[in-house]
């Protein structure tokens, strides 16, 4: 074992792992959050996509020894220190998004980098920055209307700041 140290959702954090166990477990079993899931384990399916420095990445296979120095942020870190959701969650409600859930966390890291990167996307930047997200229930459709929904208001969003300013 090895002591690591990496920033989750904004906290420091260190622990003693293995440093090749891959991040997707460290996040689940070693600090409780649970809410990034495991789906194919070869990084194909994007249900367990988590940020590393803002650039949406596959946790099931990367080393945690990758995280080292670096910030990490999971689907619980999106809300904002008054328990607000990021714009993208709330557009994922409003549009009603999710059918059976399981791939939603890593669907809404992948727009959430996606928004990040490119505010008024088209069709065609979010078909393919979402092409390595598998949602067997098919709710792609909804999947690009809820990112055209949240685009306004992902311009100014911060989640660690005390007042997250989100565009209306």
């Amino acid at each position: 074992m090895t002591s690591l140290a990496f920033t989750l959702n904004g906290k420091a954090v260190e622990l003693d792992v293995d440093p090749g166990t891959p991040l997707l477990w460290v996040i689940r079993d070693e600090l409780a959050m649970t809410g990034t899931k495991f789906g194919c384990g070869m990084g194909l399916c994007g249900a367990c996509t988590v940020h590393l420095n803002g650039n949406p990445i596959r946790s099931c296979s990367f080393p945690v020894q990758g995280a080292v120095g670096q910030a990490i942020t999971t689907i619980e870190g999106l809300v904002d220190e008054q328990g607000g959701l990021h714009p993208v969650q709330e557009a994922w409600i409003e549009h009603n998004v999710p059918q059976c859930g399981y791939c939603q966390s890593g669907q809404i890291m992948s727009a959430v980098a996606l928004l990040e990167s490119n505010p008024q996307p088209s069709d065609a930047d979010i078909d393919a920055a979402m092409s390595g997200n598998i949602c067997r229930c098919g709710t792609y459709s909804k999947i690009r209307a809820a990112i055209h929904a949240a685009a306004a208001g992902v311009q100014h969003y911060d989640p660690q700041a005390n007042n997250a300013e989100v565009a209306s």
